[in-house]
């Protein structure tokens, strides 16, 4: 579940990347292009930025997850 503190684009964003594997995928590959369709703050930006960086060593069946747990710990701290 997505915390209802999180800012509306983030949430929208963690939300797609959740239910849509291949958006994932293309975040992955064209970070800059896709966060252009969402409201984010500079500080939102990078550490999605951040967290995809840190798939690469993630096993593709995780990687939807731990986009969500990396961008959830963002919020809680």
């Amino acid at each position: 579940m997505i915390p209802r503190d999180m800012a509306q684009g983030l949430r929208d964003l963690v939300g797609r990347a959740m239910v849509d594997p291949d958006f994932l995928l293309e975040l992955q590959g064209s970070p800059n292009a896709l966060l252009a369709d969402y409201e984010l703050s500079d500080d939102e930006r990078a550490t999605i930025l951040r967290a995809l960086a840190r798939l690469v060593k993630t096993p593709a069946g995780q990687r939807r997850h731990e986009f969500r747990n990396a961008l959830l710990r963002r919020v809680a701290t």
